[in-house]
């Protein structure tokens, strides 16, 4: 739903938790109008939630907050990036990518590219250990996600003889001075061919170009823990920043749930050891589930 014009989600059931669709994507300029709409609606909402975003760091507002992260990239110049940001073994993988005849560029969104998208998500039901959610999906589905946002979205892809093997989207905040990953999906056989190092270099160098000071990956870390994808974006010159996450409550729920902590995920208030265990046996109940579907297509 829009709320003063701005695009709202609601998740959960028991205690219903409001946030802008685009929270890491565009700064929300006036949430006092925002929680005053919701309050109007009609709706039921017990927390509205919103993040402050880069450059700002320090808390701007008076609202109830806990810390929350991006990892984001300071972009200069793409050659400052190149020599001076990232480790060499990001460098030399990026280079793999050329080396082993995958061109990396910019694409115009078109049938062609949502075609190569669509392939792309349907390659495996399982990524990183969890149901990939856009596994299954049809070609007009596939389309209208990617056409969110299209006058702020920057299309790159990897290519390999012409078929794409991977891509991220970009999705600039309205100043162009700020851009974060909605996607970057590569094709899992040809991780040897280090597709995403490649969509990672063209992404800086997009942003260089346009002026974009600051690239952001999605979060660093998700709760208590970092992994390889942490990783990832650490070697590629991602750097945690911390950023203030209010929570606002809008009813007597909201305030409840607040103080007792139970706006965090059950997994999140678990100790990082017992939540550990508990991913690895996702992991291997979902390959194990989900793998021989890829086998039978």
């Amino acid at each position: 739903m829009k709320i003063c014009g701005t695009d709202i989600k609601i998740r959960g059931q028991l205690i219903r938790t409001a946030s802008p669709e685009l929270e890491k994507y565009e700064l929300l300029h006036d949430p006092e109008a925002v929680i005053d709409g919701l309050q109007k609606s009609g709706i039921r909402v017990d927390l509205f939630t919103f993040m402050q975003l880069m450059p700002e760091t320090s808390p701007r507002y008076g609202y109830p907050m806990e810390w929350d992260n991006l990892a984001v990239l300071s972009v200069s110049t793409f050659d400052h990036w190149w020599n001076h940001q990232i480790r060499s073994e990001a460098r030399n993988r990026a280079r793999q990518a050329e080396k082993r005849g995958v061109t990396i560029r910019e694409a115009a969104f078109d049938e062609a590219l949502v075609q190569g998208i669509w392939e792309v998500y349907n390659e495996s039901p399982v990524r990183q250990g969890k149901p990939n959610v856009h596994y299954g999906k049809d070609l007009e589905a596939v389309y209208r996600e990617a056409a969110t946002f299209l006058d702020r979205s920057i299309f790159i892809g990897a290519f390999l003889d012409q078929k794409l093997i991977g891509f991220v989207k970009l999705v600039t905040d309205e100043s162009c001075t700020y851009a974060n990953m909605m996607n970057i999906v590569a094709m899992i056989k040809y991780r040897d061919k280090a597709p995403s190092n490649g969509l990672i270099m063209r992404s800086v160098r997009s942003c260089a170009e346009r002026g974009i000071r600051y690239l952001a990956y999605q979060s660093y870390a998700y709760g208590k823990r970092e992994d390889s994808l942490t990783n990832f974006k650490d070697i590629n010159g991602f750097r945690r920043v911390d950023l203030p996450r209010y929570y606002v409550p809008l009813s007597p729920l909201g305030w409840a749930a607040l103080r007792f902590g139970l706006h965090h995920r059950l997994v999140d208030r678990l100790p990082e050891s017992v939540a550990y265990k508990l991913r690895e046996l996702r992991s291997a109940w979902h390959n194990r589930k989900l793998r021989p579907v890829t086998g039978a297509s």
